[in-house]
Parts: structure tokens; sequence; C-alpha cells
């Protein structure tokens, strides 16, 4: 059973949870988050997974630096990410680091933060489908204590301002 949320108690303030990727559809997502985070005092958290799959236990000094270089990765994402939010609408946005499963990780950093209280994705605009994060969370979608919001990723920033 998921805690409940406390985004719009005193004391409280609501989070637009954005997970920051490598995707074009991510900025779609970090702009309309910002932007409607902005118009309605709320804030934003921004989501960083690194992944395991490529971790041998065997090898735990290469395991190890792979870590690190993945840390660092992940930082440099979040700092241009931040940066982009704080040129989109003037916020500051939290930042998260979390290694492992993409629905997993997200669920966790949802029941650990009350405040959390909408998940913003963008989807991709290919012929393959929606991209990858959306594809992956679309079986777990259900079990999320909060809504989803799914940007479409062929909205302009002008469409974008208008809707946020």
């Amino acid at each position: 059973m998921s805690r409940k949320r406390r985004s719009y108690e005193a004391g409280h303030k609501p989070k637009f949870l954005v997970v920051i990727d490598d995707t074009p559809e991510c900025d779609r997502a970090l702009y309309f988050a910002s932007r409607r985070a902005a118009r309605v005092g709320a804030a934003v958290i921004m989501l960083r997974l690194i992944g395991t799959q490529d971790r041998n236990q065997q090898w735990l000094g290469v395991a190890d630096i792979m870590k690190a270089e993945a840390n660092e990765e992940a930082k440099a994402a979040l700092d241009r990410a931040a940066e982009r939010a704080r040129k989109i609408a003037k916020i500051k946005p939290e930042r998260v680091i979390r290694e492992g499963d993409i629905a997993t990780e997200i669920l966790g950093l949802i029941e650990n933060d009350e405040d959390i209280a909408l998940l913003v994705l963008g989807a991709g605009v290919s012929k393959e489908g929606p991209g990858p994060l959306v594809a992956n969370l679309s079986t777990t979608a259900g079990e999320f204590p909060i809504p989803v919001a799914i940007v479409p990723g062929h909205l302009s920033d002008e469409d974008l301002d208008a809707l946020a």
C-alpha cells in the first residue's frame, strides 16, 4: 500500500517527477513539467537512473569504476537538465540518482516522497513506438499511486506553453 500523498497539505509542496534520460522526448517532459510547476507553484524533481546490467561480480574493481563513471555521467546529465529547467521557468529542480530497474526505482522514489504528485513522461514520435521509457512503464503504470502525464514529443515550446 502506498503512503498517502501530502502534496497539497500545509507545509508541503507538490512535486512533478521527470525521468531524465538521453532521448529527445525527455526534453518535452522536462519543458512541460518546468512550465507547469512554475505556473502552479510546484517543484520539479529529476530522476536519473543508472543501469546495473553490465556489471559482473567477478570483476568488482572494474564494476566500481563503471559505477563511478555512471554516477559522473548521471550528475552531468542532471546538471544539463537543471540548467534547462532554470532557463525554461526559472526553477531549481531537485536531483536524484538511483540504480536499478526503472519501474522499481520510480515507484520507490514516489513511495519515499509523499509530495510527488505527478509523473511526467515524454512520448517519442518515431514509428517504432512511444519511446523506451513510456514503453517500459506502460506495463506497470496501473500500479503508480499518482497520475502519469505523457507529453507528446511533437509538441513545440509554444504548444506546451499554452498547455502548461
